[in-house]
């Protein structure tokens, strides 16, 4: 794990195969409970080629120094990601 919230990620690497490639990432808080929102693409073995944009909201507590994940919120689709996004817009004009 990472002791610093800046190199928190999710790409995955496996038999020098990146399966999990991070595209973006937006540190939403930090301190003892840090969360931040992922954009990210998975590899896709019957295309060989990555997948969808994908989406995922990650917490994770620092712990002895380092930042453990805690919890984890994976965001299925863009039409769900845009429906979050207007949901949360239309709360936030009330």
């Amino acid at each position: 794990m990472a002791s610093n919230v800046n190199d928190l990620t999710v790409q995955y690497e496996e038999d020098g195969v990146v399966l999990v490639k991070e595209i973006d990432k937006v540190i939403l808080s930090k301190g003892a409970w840090a969360t931040l929102l992922f954009r990210y693409q998975q590899w896709d073995n019957k295309l060989a080629d990555y997948g969808p944009d994908k989406y995922t909201i990650r917490r994770y507590q620092k712990v002895s120094g380092d930042f453990m994940p805690k919890s984890k919120f994976n965001i299925s689709s863009s039409a769900q990601a845009e429906k979050i996004v207007d949901t949360l817009q239309g709360w936030l004009k009330k």
